[in-house]
Formats: C-alpha cells, sequence, structure tokens
C-alpha cells in the first residue's frame, strides 16, 4: 500500500521509523532492444546507487497525448472518510477511530465545533514535520496499536505509527479503483508491479482483481504488514510476490532479464535508503527510474502510474517528464493532484501529485 507514509508535503517513513526505501518474454528480448538501443549492463545491477544516476538514451518518437491538470478525489466511503479539517490538522474516520493529525495545507478555520474534535480517538503529537517523530495520545481510553481495518472489500491492519501514518493513504483509492477496473476489464491475464509498495494493500486489491502481482518495497517490516494483512483479507491463495529489495536494483534485474509488467505503480520516497544502504534521491533518480519502468512494460501495456509526495513542484514537472519517458508508445498521460473531500464543508484537501500513461 502508498499507501507508504506521504502527502503533498509527505516524507514517507517505514515502519520501524527509518527513511522509507529508494527504493515473461524470452530473456534474448531484452528491454534495450524492443526500445531499439543496444542491450547493456545497467550500472543499477550491483552496488550501491550512485550519487548521479546512470546515464540512458534519450527516447524517440512523438509525444503521448495529454490531459492536465486532472484532479482524481477521494470522497468519503466505506471505512474512511475525511471529517473536517483547518488550522494546520484534519480530523478523519479510519474504520471505528476517529483520528486527528497535522496537516499543513489545512490553512482555512474548522467547519466542525471543537466538541466534535474533542471526540476524537486518538490525536498525534509532536514533531508537525512530515518526517518528525512524536506518539499518540488517545484521550479517552488507551488502543492497541493495530486495528482492523476494510477498504475496497479489503481488510487489512491500520497501525499508529511513531511518523503519524497509519499504514494506508485513502487517497489512493480513485488511483485503485481505475486499476481495479483495468484489471477486471482486460479479459486476460495481468502482471502488476507496486514499487515502493509500503504496506501492501494496492497490491492486494490488485490480486483480488485477478491479477498476478509484484510487490517492492526494503522495508522488512512493512513486508511483514503486508504478509499479515494478506492472511486477515484471506487472499493467501493468491498470486503476490513480497520482494524486500531496493526499489532501482530490482527493476534493473527485471530490465536485464526481459521481464514485463502489463501495470506499474510507482510511489517513490523523496529521500529514501535501501536495505543495505543505498541511496534514493527523488529529482536525481526519478528520470532513470521511470525510463527503467518504461522497459519493464509488456508487449501489451495497461499503465505506468506515478505518485509524488514530498517535493516542492508543480505536477507539470512529473507531468512533462512522463511525456518525454513515453515518447514513441502512443496513448495518454493524465496528470494533476489527488484530493480528499471533506464531508463537513466539502472542501477539497490536496494530498499529492501524480502522473499517469495510460494506453488508450
Amino acid at each position: 500500500m502508498k499507501e507508504k507514509q506521504r502527502g503533498n508535503t509527505r516524507q514517507r517513513r517505514r515502519p520501524d521509523g527509518k527513511s522509507d526505501r529508494p527504493g515473461g518474454r524470452p530473456p534474448a528480448r531484452r528491454a534495450g532492444e524492443r526500445a531499439g538501443r543496444p542491450a547493456k549492463t545497467n550500472p543499477w545491477d550491483s552496488g550501491p546507487p550512485a550519487a548521479s544516476p546512470p546515464e540512458r538514451p534519450q527516447r524517440k518518437g512523438e509525444r503521448p497525448a495529454e490531459k492536465a491538470p486532472v484532479i482524481l478525489e477521494t470522497p468519503a466511503t466505506d471505512g474512511y472518510s475525511l471529517i473536517d479539517s483547518g488550522h494546520g490538522a484534519k480530523l478523519e474516520q479510519y474504520g471505528p477511530y476517529r483520528i486527528i493529525r497535522p496537516e499543513s495545507q489545512a490553512l482555512w478555520p474548522r467547519a466542525l465545533q471543537k466538541e466534535t474534535w474533542q471526540s476524537a480517538d486518538a490525536i498525534f503529537t509532536g514533531d508537525t514535520d512530515e518526517d518528525g517523530m512524536g506518539r499518540w495520545r488517545f484521550p479517552a481510553a488507551p488502543l492497541g496499536e493495530t486495528w482492523p481495518m476494510r477498504l475496497m472489500d479489503i481488510d487489512f491492519h491500520g497501525r499508529f505509527t511513531s511518523f503519524r501514518h497509519v499504514g494506508v493513504f485513502p487517497e489512493q483509492i480513485a488511483h485503485w479503483r481505475w486499476m481495479r477496473d483495468t484489471i477486471a476489464a482486460a479479459g486476460r491475464p495481468m502482471k502488476v508491479l507496486n514499487l515502493f509498495g509500503y504496506t501492501g494493500v494496492a497490491s492486494l486489491i490488485a490480486a483480488a482483481a485477478g491479477a498476478e502481482v509484484t510487490h517492492v518495497d526494503a522495508s522488512k517490516k512493512a513486508i511483514g504488514w503486508a504478509r499479515e494483512s494478506q492472511a486477515l483479507a484471506g487472499l493467501e491463495d493468491k498470486p503476490v510476490r513480497w520482494i524486500c529489495d531496493d526499489a532501482m536494483k530490482f527493476i534493473a534485474r527485471e530490465e536485464r532479464r526481459g521481464k514485463g509488467y502489463d501495470i506499474i505503480l510507482t510511489d517513490p520516497p523523496k529521500f529514501g535508503r535501501g536495505p543495505n544502504g543505498e541511496v534514493w534521491q527523488l529529482f536525481e533518480h526519478l528520470p532513470a527510474m521511470l525510463d527503467i519502468c518504461r522497459s519493464i512494460l509488456s508487449d501489451r501495456p495497461a499503465a505506468l502510474v506515478l505518485t509524488a509526495y514530498s517535493i516542492r513542484a508543480s505536477f507539470y514537472s512529473i507531468h512533462e517528464l512522463m511525456r518525454e519517458t513515453m515518447r514513441g508508445a502512443g496513448g495518454t498521460v493524465e496528470s494533476g493532484e489527488l484530493i480528499l473531500r471533506e464531508q463537513s464543508a466539502g472542501r477539497a484537501l490536496s494530498t499529492s501529485l501524480f502522473s499517469r500513461w495510460v494506453a488508450s
């Protein structure tokens, strides 16, 4: 699940409190050869990523069509709602619990009376930065570390972490619904790669829809959390590969092996480290990462989806990068923002930027 720790100004954290990860066709038909480039060893294949990413050949051909700005909205749904927001905080309903967390973009006054806010079951206190540590206060009664959640017919565990996040990012429901419908309508087996997959809700939704899923995250604890949720959801018989690895190293190996995926979800943090100390810097490494993802799309791809948190940029930055990455592939690049809609006053709370290439 980006499910991973995030937001428009968010730095995601692993469940253990550390910065989050950087992150079938015949082997003879390597991705570089399919793109008209000579096959060669990828510099990401061995050792920690360098400070500067390896340079890759520039893509040729026409840029895809474009739709921008596109606003993808998550209204209240079973299992989650944004009840109210304002004065730098948000009041949310996660399953059975009402939770208050800091939200720097909630610049407006609160719409609901203070008595409603005072009824919260859990309040995050401490550093107001997205990557700042803090603690949870439980006004009425102490709560356990985890609790059962359900979104889009998938059961999983919510968890109170020391970095304010709870293991699911509901604004992603807009992407998940689109992905689920795309898999269901494909009429053929679909392979999904969930890169920087965090606690796995997106992976479980894809698996439940009938896809064969590969989930990659650098945090062993996040992988363990995802496996717990798979059991809770009753999806242990579904084809999900849980892989603890550096994201860049993993996709480089997949490119070398000629692997292909029909849908790729990628949800990188602004900064992170892999399991062996590999360094991830979004502004330095994102172009190379997207280009490798382009190379490991299947011969009949459906989409490449990027969500960007923790960055000071316009969505047009990643929009134009995606269009350059997908030169010659046809399709359309849709970019904009993911928003949550309040129940109280109907205001839109922007949570992140996104760009996705779709084949049709």
